[in-house]
């Protein structure tokens, strides 16, 4: 197997997961380009998964299926994604170009977010593709969900087996670094963790994946509950907060309107 992280739009990512064949899972196609360049170097896409509905993550399904029109394309239950065949939620279970395929609801970012998760995937390791909902060092913004929501989907996904490969939908380690290093300055984890993905942009590479153990570790969303980090958000309110979703709420809303 062979996992590929194809760049598209501004800082997004289609995630290419491929055989010696060369067929291939392909997640997210936000615009054509980037897959039907591939497909002239032997890729040839056997699947098409999709975690939300959002453009970005779409766009190019339509086209990709001028391409190859045989091919399934498997989506949360949302209507709004049209070009779906296969409507899936929470424990689908599906086997796509021979790889063994599960479903998670993770709703937060939208109402009907699902995550894919590959138990073995390449050298034994699980892959997550988990779109919006989590970033190395972030979350997703709640477009559609509730705070409530997205702490049980990140809890959902933060308990997947440590060597869990991370592969979300954007760049944006280092954006989300610089609100990490504001709310938890002194985690040791989080400073190599930026020092690495520095050295990885510096060199033109891709931050992702990323271990589910080093974002435990790391990404301040998955570690709310910390003391760490509860005192940041009480210092924030003048006061405790009342429990821990009204402490991750917060910790959402100040990232929302944060400024590096």
């Amino acid at each position: 197997m062979r996992l590929t992280a194809l760049p598209a739009l501004s800082d997004n990512y289609i995630w290419v997961l491929a055989g010696d064949d060369g067929r291939a899972l392909v997640v997210d196609p936000g615009e054509p380009g980037p897959v039907l360049a591939a497909a002239t170097d032997g890729l040839v896409p056997a699947a098409i998964l999709l975690t939300h509905h959002h453009n970005d993550h779409i766009g190019g399904t339509a086209a990709l299926l001028e391409r190859w029109p045989q091919i399934p394309v498997y989506s949360p239950q949302d209507e709004r994604i049209a070009e779906a065949t296969q409507r899936l939620g929470e424990g689908a279970r599906f086997d796509a170009a021979g790889y063994a395929v599960r479903v998670l609801e993770v709703p937060g970012h939208t109402r009907s977010h699902i995550a894919y998760v590959l138990d073995d995937g390449p050298d034994g390791a699980p892959l997550a593709f988990t779109g919006d909902t989590l970033f190395s060092l972030g979350c997703g913004r709640l477009f559609e969900g509730t705070p409530a929501q997205m702490l049980a989907s990140l809890d959902r996904l933060a308990a997947l087996p440590d060597p869990t490969r991370v592969c979300c939908g954007h760049e944006y380690t280092l954006s989300n670094a610089a609100f990490a290093r504001v709310v938890d300055p002194d985690n040791p984890a989080l400073r190599r963790r930026i020092e690495q993905a520095q050295a990885m942009r510096n060199a033109g590479l891709a931050t992702l994946p990323v271990t589910l153990a080093e974002e435990r570790a790391t990404n301040p969303f998955l570690r709310s509950r910390a003391p760490a980090l509860v005192a940041a958000v009480a210092a924030r309110l003048g006061r405790a907060p009342a429990d821990e979703v009204e402490t991750f709420a917060e910790l959402r809303s100040w990232k929302d309107g944060f400024r590096a």
